[in-house]
């Protein structure tokens, strides 16, 4: 998964590379305070051209959400800034939940993905049937021998088909 706080990109342009140049540099986002800091540095680097057309030939630790050949989200930073006070596993969650493909990072308020990643994010389990273990733990009071009888895997089941969708070991909510 990305660790957005290690985010890099490869910036070349395209006139060079028509030319037949991949000439670039690795930049570290974290070295910068906005996108117009970064695209400042990236002005700076090709300042041989007149108006550079920059291309962003490689990147690593950004989803790709936020980031293209030629483009650059407006959201990148304010994302970066957000998530900077997440755990790795919960930056992990994230990033899978972006991915979903329900949001837009590139236009939605960064603010209020997090609350709506934070309301969807049930946690981390081995697989769907722990997750079921947890939520007949949590929400019914069932007596011991009465847990030994219940099915829990098609309790899973059932939870994954309308509420609850399950990606590489996180639960989230669908509702």
């Amino acid at each position: 998964m990305e660790n957005l706080s290690e985010a890099r990109v490869y910036v070349g342009t395209y006139a060079k590379y028509n030319e037949g140049s991949i000439y670039g540099k690795w930049l570290d986002l974290s070295d910068y305070s906005d996108k117009e800091d970064f695209y400042e540095a990236c002005r700076q680097l090709h300042s041989d051209e007149e108006d550079p057309e920059f291309m962003f030939q490689d990147f690593e630790n950004i989803p790709t959400s936020l980031i293209g050949e030629s483009w650059m989200s407006d959201n990148l930073f304010e994302v970066i800034e957000a998530v900077s006070d997440m755990d790795e596993s919960e930056q992990d969650a994230f990033y899978i939940w972006l991915n979903d493909g329900s949001r837009d990072i590139d236009t939605d308020d960064i603010n209020g993905l997090i609350s709506s990643f934070r309301n969807d994010y049930q946690g981390a389990y081995k697989d769907e049937e722990d997750y079921a273990y947890d939520v007949v733990e949590q929400c019914y009071d069932l007596p011991e021998f009465a847990k030994t009888y219940f099915d829990y895997e098609k309790f899973a089941r059932d939870l994954f088909m309308t509420d609850y969708w399950f990606e590489d070991g996180h639960v989230f909510s669908r509702c």
